[in-house]
């Protein structure tokens, strides 16, 4: 924490920052184009005083630790490491371990790195190996691409790449943990998993080598083979290529998605820059996540195929639930992007990839055609299932116009289904939209890091309650905390106890420009929010109240209704009480503090 601490005091964030943009001063702050996303007008912005930088457009925002880590997609302890040699801090000596002492994740980073080096000696210095060439050639394949993609070769053998790291005293145990061999069955030892086929190595966002891919070209079965899951790799988390095609994806605000990475490579090869397949079809919420990270659009482009439709229909949803525009794109039935390309060329592909059907409209056509009959009752079931669908997502604006959308393509009524939406959750109140903060919510989070006079009278006076609930919940328990335990309240103590998505919102927070804070102004906001607290614990009673009641148990409904009795009086408290007057009091004792 003493390197930490001697690094932010050190790193000036304009200078950073002035790596990857170009920024002027406007005012008390520099603003400058976004170097995470693709803009005319500039909204990013950067508080030399703060230490703090945001995106309005994309937002994206932190500190100087965030800003490298975002922009060359580092881990905090690469951030570190990469600020430290900048600013010639010495970082401490890392103690001298043996080999077996280090940690298995390190080792199997290793144990990639060296069999991947093994794999591309292969495809250059053996007869096999030219063999493979010969194939990736004919495939379109160039010599650029082969070293860019870090492509080799793994021999027709049962043991060569065991040989191999024999030579390097490597236990096989912890190959077998790499995903790299096999135990046989029949005898003890083990074999090579990958025999006779070209190898695609697969990275994490950082470049680490994490596993392997295979493609036989001796015809054998399975014709595609991959790595298992290890302990640093996780299909679902990964999406291949994209460590490649990051800045070109962002710069185009689009990824272009496909199965595997054969057709990965048909698009690279060819140009086609903004493109990262899912290793599969079984695309994950981590994997959109992730794809939207670095773009708000993802155009799905998998087989033309039933399985493929079934895994563009899952996207879709995924996408509705995470907030993230999804298009499908419309290859003739039987193909794969590899195989058109190859047909068709480059161009009629972009023609198409122009053409993609937005997501709405491919599950509803999708929807359409497994109905079997064309009746009321089917529409019926059909309409349900869309606004079910459409309910998914976070941005109260978004669904209602994707509402107004389908009511177009389901040819019903826009209010016909609206009212379906309201019957599935009657009681329940709407969903905020996503990144919703009230006013009182982000004004008091400011004033409390901003305004150290004023923070103590209203820890005196906030209850935990207060807050529960709130999407700024984790920042409020986070600030208490650091109320409680003496230390500083401001956005260094925060940000590592809240989840990034918060984080940038904490940033542009203490970004915006605010006025003097003044007690009264506080101790309002506090109000505010437990009027909102105390409003949503009544309506949930009388709900449970009208429950009760048409089930006449009288009992339970008495201990309700005075539960409900109780937090009306204190709503009645809150709405009578003259804030005003207690807040000048207390004001002029913090006026004459600050004098």
């Amino acid at each position: 924490m003493e390197i930490v601490d001697q690094i932010r005091q050190t790193a000036n964030i304009i200078d950073i920052a002035s790596q990857y943009t170009t920024l002027r001063k406007r005012g008390k702050k520099f603003v400058g184009l976004c170097p995470f996303h693709s803009e005319k007008d500039p909204s990013f912005t950067v508080d030399e005083d703060k230490q703090l930088f945001h995106c309005f457009g994309c937002g994206i925002g932190g500190d100087v630790f965030t800003l490298v880590m975002e922009k060359e997609n580092l881990s905090f302890p690469e951030a570190l490491k990469y600020l430290a040699e900048k600013y010639h801090i010495p970082l401490p000596q890392k103690r001298k371990l043996s080999p077996q002492l280090l940690k298995l994740e390190e080792k199997l980073f290793k144990i990639n790195q060296e069999a991947l080096a093994f794999f591309k000696k292969n495809l250059y210095n053996t007869q096999e190996g030219k063999k493979a060439l010969a194939y990736l050639k004919k495939r379109g394949i160039s010599e650029e691409i082969i070293q860019a993609l870090k492509i080799g070769y793994a021999l027709n053998s049962w043991d060569s790449l065991l040989t191999f790291f024999r030579t390097k005293n490597t236990p096989p145990d912890l190959l077998e943990k790499a995903g790299l061999v096999l135990a046989r069955q029949q005898k003890e030892g083990y074999y090579d998993r990958f025999r006779g086929r070209i190898i695609f190595p697969i990275f994490n966002l950082s470049g680490k080598v994490v596993a392997f891919g295979g493609r036989t070209i001796f015809e054998a079965e399975p014709k595609y083979l991959n790595s298992p899951d290890t302990p640093v790799y996780s299909k679902g988390k990964l999406l291949y290529g994209l460590n490649f095609c990051k800045e070109a994806i962002r710069s185009q605000g689009e990824v272009i998605l496909v199965e595997g990475y054969t057709d990965f490579i048909a698009l690279y090869k060819d140009g086609i820059r903004n493109v990262a397949a899912s290793l599969g079809t079984s695309l994950t919420p981590q994997q959109v996540s992730l794809a939207a990270r670095f773009a708000p659009r993802i155009i799905v482009s998998y087989d033309a195929d039933e399985a493929g439709r079934k895994a563009a229909l899952r996207a879709v949803s995924l996408g509705f639930e995470q907030g993230v525009q999804i298009k499908i794109m419309n290859l003739p039935d039987g193909t794969d992007p590899d195989s058109f390309i190859n047909q068709k060329g480059l161009q009629q592909f972009s023609d198409l990839v122009k053409k993609s059907t937005p997501g709405l409209k491919f599950m509803i056509d999708s929807i359409l055609q497994l109905e079997k009959e064309k009746n009321p009752e089917e529409r019926a079931k059909s309409a349900r299932q869309v606004v079910e669908e459409v309910e998914k997502i976070p941005d109260s604006v978004v669904r209602s116009e994707y509402l107004k959308l389908a009511s177009q393509y389901l040819g019903i009524e826009e209010e016909v289904l609206r009212s379906i939406a309201r019957q599935k959750s009657s009681e329940e109140p709407a969903p905020l939209p996503q990144g919703f903060f009230f006013p009182a919510e982000k004004r008091l989070i400011q004033i409390l890091i901003e305004d150290k006079l004023i923070a103590p009278y209203i820890y005196a006076e906030m209850e935990e309650e207060d807050y529960q609930g709130l999407r700024s919940e984790p920042i409020f328990t986070a600030l208490t905390n650091c109320f409680k335990n003496g230390k500083e309240m401001n956005f260094y103590e925060v940000k590592d106890k809240i989840a990034p998505p918060l984080r940038s919102s904490l940033s542009r927070m203490l970004l915006e420009k605010g006025s003097q804070a003044t007690l009264g102004e506080a101790l309002d906001c506090l109000y505010s929010l437990r009027q909102i607290s105390l409003g949503k614990k009544s309506k949930k009673l009388k709900a449970e109240i009208e429950k009760l009641e048409k089930k006449g148990e009288k009992e339970k409904l008495r201990s309700l209704l005075g539960q409900r009795l109780e937090i009306t009086k204190q709503l009645l408290a809150l709405r009578q009480r003259n804030i005003k007057k207690m807040s000048l009091n207390k004001r002029e004792n913090i006026n004459i503090n600050r004098s």
